[in-house]
């Protein structure tokens, strides 16, 4: 496993235990529908912090898992700014550090 990959996978981790420390993670999955919606972060179907954690998380754990090629860009920080504004600091820490993982290729 590359470097890359390796801080990628410690970063989704990162993001999921800031945001069960802020009580965003839930247990019920959105329905088939919900996570079919083709709107951009779903946001006709979900909250932000829902296509975080079933869109966002478990799309890029595939890619580590699955051993596939990592986006090229990834621009989730600014909606994250709109959604959360200053509530979660720890959350938008760790999407910028993924955001500039993935586009520039250092954290």
């Amino acid at each position: 496993m590359s470097d890359r990959r390796f801080m990628l996978g410690s970063l989704l981790i990162d993001l999921e235990c800031e945001m069960r420390s802020l009580q965003l993670w839930v247990e019920e999955t959105p329905s088939p529908e919900a996570l079919q919606s083709k709107e951009p972060f779903c946001i006709d179907t979900l909250n932000f912090d829902q296509w975080l954690q079933f869109v966002f998380l478990p799309t890029l754990h595939f890619l580590l898992e699955s051993d596939a090629e990592l986006p090229e860009e990834c621009s989730v920080t600014p909606m994250a700014e709109e959604y959360f504004g200053s509530t979660a600091p720890g959350v938008l820490s760790s999407l910028l550090r993924i955001d500039e993982l993935l586009t520039g290729g250092d954290v």
